[in-house]
């Protein structure tokens, strides 16, 4: 059953991503002084008395602003005040209570939802002191600091009395997939996500850098469990001049770390460029799986004939260290086959989790390493003419799947990667491992020496 979920709101840079991040003991909101920096709504944990709720940070409310982003911004706080038990006003106890402040408090007693007004920023007697002028909107008023924490408890436990955990229960065991919905900036990210989850659960616009956060979604199709990471466009190093677009680049990374597979969105229209190929690297140096998706593919169709050999072709000469990764052409906006998106996901996260039996390691070994005769065969060595022999191959992990080849011979120059690559292929053949990384390591045994 879902947990109980309370919403955060207020006016911009009040304090409420801070809020966050004090209430979930996380850093997934990002926080600084610039006004609007959270757009999405971004989902957390916080348990409380040995019980769990949900919480969700939403960016800041501007009712009355007509500009794309602050629009957007008020449409997602309407999303998380629908479906939130109990909402968390933070207000600014420094500046007191402003218009905008009193609009906000004209839409939440029309909601009929418990409310409570958390007074940030009172880090002094005087200040909470001033901030018992928001008793005039007739909620609950707790002054805090989020920065110290400071009453940040007292909050809590107004909260806590408020909320229904009647129907909090295990959750049904699910296999859980971690899937970073990844790729430069105005790919069309969000979207997809949107599209996949059949609902506007992140903001889409037009502007570049639109999602700044990475932000976690549960669904749940057939027996897998996604929890789904879109994450934030990733720019070229030195070209993120904004504080948030440089965070962004930071924990998209993060999110590659925490994903078991990644969808790499690729824009159709504009080609496969050096970004998307630094950007894979990202998600193969941290171990996903990964599909590819070129997303834009409906408008492309309608300009050429014949085009996905073409294209697929330069992809796979740019970005030759994933030639193993599935490529899908999409359009995120009318749902051309985002439908096989996860099916592939849910296949990619079984291959990286796949350990093969040993009897059939060795079978591999027999026939495509060792000699007819035995022991392993004569192999080549980086930069130089002699060989090693593979005297046998084990795995050695998975989450990506990684095999341990044991040499022996007098080299210890290690394995070239030419036959390391050979190695990689044939374990494709023999076990699949579909749209997953495999990892080889050596271990050199070297000869005892002779007394």
């Amino acid at each position: 059953m879902q947990k109980p979920l309370v919403a955060i709101i207020g006016r911009p840079n009040v304090g409420k991503s801070t809020l966050f991040n004090r209430l979930t003991g996380s850093r997934k909101s990002i926080v600084g002084d610039e006004p609007g920096i959270t757009r999405d709504r971004i989902y957390g944990e916080v348990e409380w008395k040995a019980k769990n709720f949900e919480l969700v940070d939403t960016g800041g409310i501007v009712p009355d602003d007509e500009a794309i982003i602050p629009a957007n911004i008020f449409k997602q706080a309407s999303f998380a005040i629908d479906s939130a038990q109990a909402i968390v006003w933070v207000v600014d106890a420094r500046a007191g209570v402003t218009p905008l402040d009193e609009e906000i408090s004209v839409f939440l007693r029309n909601i009929g939802k418990p409310v409570f007004i958390a007074a940030n920023k009172s880090e002094s007697r005087k200040v909470e002191d001033e901030a018992g002028e928001f008793y005039q909107f007739g909620f609950e008023l707790t002054p805090l600091s989020a920065e110290h924490g400071t009453s940040v408890g007292d909050l809590l436990d107004n909260v806590f009395d408020v909320l229904n955990f009647e129907d909090e229960a295990e959750e049904d065991e699910h296999d859980e997939i971690r899937l970073a919905i990844i790729g430069r900036p105005n790919v069309g990210k969000s979207s997809l996500l949107n599209k996949i989850l059949g609902e506007e659960r992140v903001i889409v616009s037009p502007i570049a850098g639109t999602t700044r956060d990475a932000i976690d979604t549960e669904l749940i199709v057939d027996e897998w469990k996604y929890q789904i990471i879109d994450t934030a466009g990733i720019r070229r190093k030195g070209k993120t001049t904004e504080m948030a677009e440089k965070l962004s680049v930071i924990m998209a990374k993060k999110a590659l770390e925490r994903a078991d597979v990644a969808i790499l969105v690729i824009d159709a229209e504009e080609g496969v460029t050096a970004l998307d190929a630094n950007i894979g690297g990202y998600a193969v140096d941290s171990g996903c799986s990964i599909i590819i998706a070129v997303n834009k593919w409906d408008a492309l169709e309608e300009k050429q004939t014949n085009t996905i050999y073409d294209f697929e072709a330069d992809l796979r000469r740019q970005m030759k260290f994933l030639d193993w990764a599935p490529m899908v052409t999409i359009s995120a906006l009318t749902g051309q086959r985002v439908a096989k998106i996860l099916p592939f996901v849910a296949e990619a996260n079984q291959a990286r989790n796949l350990r093969v039996p040993t009897s059939q390691l060795n079978k591999f070994f027999e026939e495509s390493i060792s000699q007819p005769k035995g022991g392993g065969a004569p192999a080549p060595v980086k930069g130089g003419i002699s060989r090693l022999k593979v005297q046998y191959i084990t795995q050695g992990g998975i989450r990506p799947p990684l095999f341990v080849l044991f040499t022996s011979g007098g080299s210890k120059a290690g394995l070239h990667f030419s036959y390391m690559r050979y190695i990689e292929n044939r374990l494709r053949d023999a076990f699949g491992f579909f749209a997953t990384p495999i990892r080889l390591k050596e271990r050199h045994k070297s000869k005892p020496k002779k007394d």
